[in-house]
């Protein structure tokens, strides 16, 4: 192998040390009042954990939140539901 091919074998096993699928920072830390798209309408899973949490804290649910909205109020609902205290 010449010297170059070597390098480049070098510098390559350097570039697979960092996997982006594991490496990559997580959306989940991220502040909801930062995210691009917090104005839309919550998403359909959003909607459903929410009604569930919002059943078993007896808050009532409303429909017509935002997503960042709606990830604060789970946020908050997580904290209070029994079923999620003693998991």
């Amino acid at each position: 192998m010449t010297k170059t091919a070597a390098a480049a074998t070098e510098d390559k096993a350097d570039k697979d040390d960092v996997n982006p699928k594991v490496d990559a920072p997580s959306n989940a830390e991220k502040d909801p009042d930062t995210w691009t798209t917090g104005d839309e309408p919550m998403t359909g899973a959003q909607g459903s954990y929410l009604q569930t949490l919002c059943e078993e804290t007896g808050t009532e649910f409303d429909p017509k939140l935002s997503k960042a909205e709606a990830s604060k109020q789970i946020d908050a609902l997580q904290g209070q539901s029994k079923r999620l205290k003693t998991a």
